[in-house]
């Protein structure tokens, strides 16, 4: 077991399926493929993503898991191939339409507004679901300072979630990387998705902050119900909180299947993991 995880993570990783109510499949991505020029980022990438489970993209530096996810929510427009969500299949959205639709991103390098306090910042995953406009909200008179209201309600019950409520009122960007990563989440959280991609969440963090990043991933997944898709490094991390795994090489997926499913594929001990010896 990585040293990473703790008690309280293994014991939720060790759960079986059936009692997490994994179920059908909510995310199809169908032969995706991708290029920049003549440079191929994706080829043919096709997986599917079922309701809260916690689904897993890994392989080394370039094979593309930044680029799926950018295509699945909307930043990158795939040149084949299609992506389904809940039913409804599209070649091209922008990323507010799979914003509104119920899917939030987090990024490998944080994008946060370091002046802002770190309840203004993640205040602002609330924009999509505020019905009052940039004026009524500049006012902040009658229902849009009750509609503020709400949200800043729900945004605190988020900090109160991810543990950082000393630090309500500090500019993020005085704060540790490893609690900006936690606000990051916190942000993508306030968007109530029912998908949420994360880009790499425990990049950079020491073994303690890892160690609180698993137990809000598996706790989001578990309280929330909500679905994981997570791009990560750390093979045991990835190993001891994934469902499933994609494994993707030069943007081509060479394995798939359980975590024990690929530690024993030879194409990913060759391509990723390394050859026993």
């Amino acid at each position: 077991m990585n040293a990473v995880t703790d008690a309280a993570v293994m014991a939720a990783a060790a759960e079986p399926a059936a009692a997490r109510r994994i179920g059908d499949v909510v995310l199809q991505v169908q032969n995706i493929s991708l290029a920049f020029g003549g440079v191929k980022a994706l080829t043919d990438i096709s997986f599917d993503v079922r309701e809260h489970e916690v689904r897993a993209i890994i392989g080394p530096n370039g094979a593309g898991k930044s680029s799926m996810l950018n295509c699945i929510n909307g930043v990158y427009t795939p040149q084949q191939g299609s992506i389904t969500f809940r039913g409804q299949t599209f070649s091209h959205m922008n990323s507010r339409q799979v914003a509104e639709m119920g899917v939030a991103r987090t990024f490998q390098n944080l994008a946060l507004f370091k002046g802002m306090s770190v309840l203004d910042n993640i205040m602002t995953g609330r924009n999509l679901r505020m019905k009052s406009n940039i004026f009524q909200q500049a006012l902040h008179w009658g229902a849009a300072a009750r509609e503020e209201i709400e949200h800043r309600a729900f945004v605190e019950r988020i900090v109160d979630f991810l543990e950082i409520q000393a630090f309500r009122k500090t500019p993020v960007g005085r704060l540790p990387y490893g609690l900006q990563k936690r606000v990051d989440l916190g942000r993508a959280l306030a968007m109530e998705p029912q998908v949420l991609l994360l880009d790499e969440p425990m990049a950079g963090m020491n073994v303690e902050e890892k160690q609180d990043m698993c137990r809000f991933i598996l706790d989001v997944n578990d309280e929330f119900g909500t679905t994981i898709v997570l791009i990560e490094h750390d093979m045991g991390v990835v190993m001891d909180i994934s469902d499933r795994v994609v494994v993707l090489d030069y943007g081509k997926k060479i394995g798939d299947g359980t975590p024990d499913e690929v530690r024993s594929n030879p194409e990913v001990i060759s391509a990723y993991l390394g050859t026993s010896h």
